[in-house]
């Protein structure tokens, strides 16, 4: 419920009309090292939908860095997860939101944001300052309801892939996974 309360109250800030599905979010969960000792960042985890998954999956909560907008989910997600790393702040000002949080490169960052609602210009500023917090090859995992790749697939340096449509998903998705060397 409070996750479609917020929707019809901000339809733009959420991307969605209801949480991730389970298949959608182990399959993000899937392109994250469980076992590596890097953090591991969640932008826009919501009510945790991807967040379970991840830890699911093996990634220690410990590891988990949750970037969330919305003080009422960050109050449920630090309830969810007390050893995880809940951060209130704006994804979108992702080095603002975590110069002092990180004391290592990311492993990885896990998006749940709705990249496709942003012009073109943030949605690179954002997976530009992503990489900047990640070790190299780390994985930037996105997933989108839109036919296109939410980030352009032919960015220089830049290696994607693409899961397989999830149709199970209500709407169907899939998932995009870039790395920078």
């Amino acid at each position: 419920m409070r996750f479609l309360r917020s929707w019809i109250e901000k339809p733009l800030h959420m991307g969605a009309v209801m949480p991730s599905g389970r298949l959608l979010a182990r399959t993000m969960a899937q392109y994250v090292d469980p076992h590596g000792t890097g953090p591991v960042i969640e932008l826009g985890p919501g009510t945790g939908a991807i967040t379970n998954a991840l830890v699911e999956h093996g990634v220690d909560q410990k590891r988990l860095v949750l970037v969330e907008y919305n003080p009422g989910f960050c109050a449920l997600l630090r309830d969810r997860y007390p050893q995880a790393k809940v951060v209130q702040g704006d994804a979108y000002r992702l080095r603002d939101t975590l110069w002092n949080i990180l004391s290592a490169p990311a492993a990885a960052v896990v998006s749940g944001l709705p990249l496709v609602t942003k012009p073109m210009l943030t949605r690179m500023k954002l997976v530009r300052d992503a990489f900047a917090a990640m070790s190299p090859n780390a994985p930037f995992v996105q997933f989108t309801y839109s036919v296109v790749p939410p980030i352009p697939k032919s960015l220089p340096g830049v290696t994607t892939q693409a899961s397989e449509r999830i149709w199970m998903n209500l709407p169907p998705a899939r998932v995009w996974v870039y790395r920078k060397p």
